[in-house]
């Protein structure tokens, strides 16, 4: 068989199409090309109808009747995300490597390894991307790293040709320029780096990220250890720059809680995990033959953790971290999170065109959390801010239509979801943070709820422009933190 080139210009065109159009075209409802179908965008519009018709005819009764389904999806969101973190906090939810077993591998019996390092403005952090992949511990000629940038990023692909990469340093790396095409998205390059991988394994990097060394040597002894249906193993995200602000330490909480206990909680659950968007190792071939990253998706790692469940495979959660860079700025943080609740509702809204197969292939309590997490979580966001605001109204006025939306029967149940909900959540993050050894963080967790608040609007923003932009892919800046090595 003839080798192709992968700097023809026919392997080009192919790559590029296959990577905008591969998952639209092998199963066109499992893309988010079209963010809502007619039957998704009818059933909406019936359902706004018809609550706006019931709170004209019967306003008191339409508003006492949404207050306390409101009130019905917090408490099960609450409840859910406790049992989850209870279970996340369980000994074996996490899978442990220790530094001898990883250094145990013979480096002869290391599968080929493939890191795709999608970047796109981001010239200030390629002199530390080299530094942070040269201290990876595997083999040089078992691993091949592509650096995806954009043809047209004069600015990045000039200060990698700086750093020595393609001029003789740091070998291993290959710049790989990915053709300038809409939709201009991470996953649409990872799809492109994906013709060019040769690992049997294959990972994503940030460009900021700095990655365990070991990360690579705990994957291989984890997938050897797992079930063969185990198909992607997601290592834990922190910050180098928790103490940078208040911000920073906010995300950072986020963070440690999320990625020590509630994906590894959803693991013992069996559950889709919603994969972070560095970090996760997949099986090359399994990736490949269920569509890769949907390139329309702006999380499409929560998609593709979806996908794997929903295929029958599993994924498994690493004791490995990747250190990045949590956003010091409010509005960068905004844009950053927006995406992702945007992204969230996508996916859910995807997944759901086919209710019944998902349902059958990952079992009732499975597609509930599925449903809860992806679609309960920016949603449940949004309306603190309108229940904020009704308590707000409340105290400075006491407006007697408050009170008689909330009957016995609803305010009970909505005062525990205050109480509790609240309390409960800021004990997740105390104890997340005691067992990471983070006392520094004590601060963040106990003035959480200004967090909340980023979280709300951030959510808010994140819904409009999923009407308004589906696929629009904000753009995070890097370079703003200040690192922390021994944070």
């Amino acid at each position: 068989m003839t080798a192709v080139d992968p700097e023809s210009p026919e392997f080009k065109a192919a790559a590029l199409h296959a990577a905008v159009h591969g998952l639209r075209e092998s199963d066109p409802l499992a893309s988010a090309a079209v963010a809502f179908l007619p039957w998704q965008r009818a059933a909406f519009l019936a359902l706004v109808l018809a609550v706006a018709v019931c709170a004209v005819l019967f306003p008191l009764v339409t508003g006492t009747v949404l207050v306390a389904l409101c009130t019905l999806g917090y408490l099960a969101v609450l409840g859910d995300r406790v049992l989850i973190f209870t279970r996340g906090m369980a000994r074996d939810a996490i899978m442990t490597v220790d530094d001898a077993r990883a250094r145990a591998l013979p480096a002869d019996e290391l599968p080929p390894y493939t890191i795709l390092v999608p970047a796109y403005g981001e010239p200030e952090v390629v002199g530390d991307l080299v530094a942070a992949l040269e201290s990876i511990e595997y083999p040089r000629d078992r691993m091949q790293v592509l650096l995806l940038l954009e043809e047209d990023d004069e600015p990045t692909i000039a200060a990698a040709r700086a750093a020595g990469i393609g001029s003789g340093g740091a070998e291993h790396i290959t710049i790989v320029l990915v053709p300038a095409a809409d939709p201009r998205t991470k996953p649409k390059a990872c799809n492109y780096g994906l013709r060019r991988a040769t690992g049997d394994i294959v990972t994503i990097y940030d460009a900021e990220d700095i990655p365990d060394p070991l990360q690579l040597r705990r994957v291989v002894a984890a997938f050897r250890e797992l079930p063969s249906t185990v198909v992607c193993v997601q290592a834990k995200l922190a910050f180098h720059n928790a103490r940078q602000n208040l911000l920073t330490a906010w995300f950072t909480m986020d963070y440690g809680l999320w990625f020590g206990y509630l994906l590894p909680g959803l693991m013992r659950s069996s559950a889709p995990i919603p994969l972070g968007g560095t970090s996760n190792h997949f099986k090359r071939d399994v990736v490949t033959a269920i569509g890769a990253w949907d390139p329309y998706n702006v999380t499409e790692d929560a998609d593709l953790g979806v996908r794997i469940a929903a295929r029958g495979y599993a994924t498994a959660v690493i004791d490995s971290t990747t250190l990045e860079e949590a956003n010091p700025d409010p509005i960068n943080w905004i844009r950053q999170r927006s995406r992702w609740y945007k992204g969230y509702l996508q996916s859910w809204l995807v997944h759901t065109r086919r209710p019944v197969r998902l349902w059958r292939q990952i079992g009732t309590v499975a597609f509930l959390r599925f449903t809860l997490f992806l679609a309960g979580t920016p949603i449940i966001a949004c309306l603190n801010l309108v229940f904020w605001a009704m308590s707000l109204a409340w105290i400075l006025g006491q407006p007697s239509v408050i009170e008689q939306l909330f009957p016995a029967a609803v305010y009970f149940p909505a005062l525990v979801a205050l109480v509790l909900g609240n309390a409960a959540t800021i004990y997740m993050n105390l104890l997340a943070c005691r067992e990471n050894d983070r006392p520094d963080l004590l601060l963040a967790c106990l003035t959480s709820p200004a967090y909340w608040l980023l979280m709300s609007i951030a959510a808010t923003k994140g819904c409009w422009q999923l009407l308004r932009n589906p696929s629009y892919w904000e753009k995070t800046f890097h370079g703003l933190g200040t690192a922390e090595k021994n944070a």
